[in-house]
């Protein structure tokens, strides 16, 4: 019995992965919102934080694994923005992961989605400061990635600068809209995904006490 639960566990995980991969290839760039070109928003990390509060932060690393992993595939930045990615989803993992699995409960997830979102506005900070802006350096200037950022962003104007009002907005932005989407479907889908999981007996258990 417990042998059949892991591997719907496994099943389950497998398929989040799955859609996160599929939608880590949908991205919108948000320069509507003053954020630079080349900062482009998916939503991948709302299966990979459902993944963490079903089964804990392990599942969250794992299945942003197997999305970058696949995305590396067809990476045009040579495999830097898939590490800065699962680097950032880590973080956000750990931190919300570890924090609800102690408080189960709606404002435990409220608050486990604020603390997933300051760290990936902190580790995306430093993923672009020390992992995309070098590798954009080797192929373009900096003045010219600066003076591209600068035509969307005024504020923008060192790469200090694009740290500032570039990196952390928008992850800041990306970690918001991936927590409030969450938010919406995660109850739903856990709650199909527990009773899939669930044994006959509590089953029975759970429907005599309703």
């Amino acid at each position: 019995m417990k042998k059949r639960m892991n591997t719907k566990k496994l099943v389950y995980i497998g398929l989040l992965a799955a859609v996160a991969t599929a939608l880590m290839y949908l991205e919108l760039p948000l320069t509507f919102l003053f954020m630079p070109p080349f900062l482009k928003l998916d939503i991948s990390g709302v299966p990979t934080l459902i993944g963490t509060f079903m089964f804990g932060p392990a599942a969250g690393i794992f299945i942003s694994l197997v999305k970058d992993l696949i995305h590396l595939l067809s990476s045009q930045t040579g495999g830097v923005g898939e590490l800065s990615d699962f680097l950032i989803y880590t973080a956000f993992s750990l931190s919300a992961g570890f924090l609800y699995r102690y408080h189960k409960s709606k404002k435990g997830a409220l608050l486990a989605c604020l603390s997933g979102t300051a760290a990936v506005t902190v580790v995306g900070a430093l993923t672009n400061r020390f992992l995309i802006i070098p590798f954009y350096s080797k192929l373009t200037p900096i003045d010219a990635i600066v003076s591209a950022c600068n035509a969307v962003n005024p504020m923008i104007d060192s790469i200090d600068g694009y740290i500032l009002f570039g990196a952390m907005p928008f992850n800041l932005i990306k970690g918001l809209i991936i927590s409030a989407l969450t938010f919406m479907v995660y109850k739903k889908l856990s709650h199909l995904m527990k009773d899939s999981l669930m044994a006959p007996e509590e089953k029975k258990s759970a429907a005599a006490k309703e």
